[in-house]
């Protein structure tokens, strides 16, 4: 076992774009996403360093959009309509 706390990634960059499609697909709406190009948008890339989790036997298992969907599902199910 290995001591310490880790932000978990996969080892794969997805823009805040492709998560927003993501998660509107997975929950069915239908709308339009507009971004605010008056503001700052963030730190270009956010891909974390996966290698120190692989070198101790570790890989995601699930996709994210598949992640989402069950976060959505298991949302719905407790506070659901």
């Amino acid at each position: 076992m290995v001591d310490g706390i880790y932000n978990i990634g996969v080892g794969e960059d997805v823009t805040i774009l492709e998560l927003a499609e993501t998660v509107m697909s997975v929950v069915g709406f239908a709308g339009r996403i507009a971004f605010d190009a008056s503001k700052p948008d963030g730190t270009p890339r956010k891909l974390l360093d996966v290698s120190r989790l692989r070198d101790i036997g570790w890989q995601a298992r699930i996709p994210l959009r598949e992640g989402i969907a069950m976060a959505y599902r298991d949302f719905m199910a407790r506070h659901g309509g």
